[in-house]
């Protein structure tokens, strides 16, 4: 599925309300927080890409929150490389395909 055919659902009040709560419960960027830095986040992130999923996309557990830095930069180029970054609680990489366990 095509960007375009899926990009109305950021246009959804359902969303909208999503992304406020995200934002209001995690209102720091959980990728500066990783390096040890304080910054707000702009943005809410699908941490597994939904591609037009709505429930994958109107999941909140698969949110997080990010700076615009980091969304626009270091996500999308992991995403682009075909992994996801990040850990879980025990240090373990979220997404098996990150090539550093």
């Amino acid at each position: 599925m095509s960007k375009a055919a899926w990009h109305h659902l950021y246009n959804r009040a359902a969303w909208k309300r999503l992304r406020l709560n995200q934002l209001g419960h995690s209102p720091l960027c959980v990728m500066c927080a990783d390096s040890g830095k304080v910054t707000a986040a702009t943005v809410v992130d699908h941490v597994k890409p939904h591609k037009g999923d709505k429930e994958l996309f109107f999941d909140p557990t698969n949110l997080q929150s990010l700076c615009k830095h980091h969304h626009d930069a270091s996500k999308q180029k992991a995403e682009a490389q075909g992994f996801m970054p990040g850990c879980d609680e025990s240090g373990n990489p979220i997404d098996p395909h990150a090539g550093w366990v």
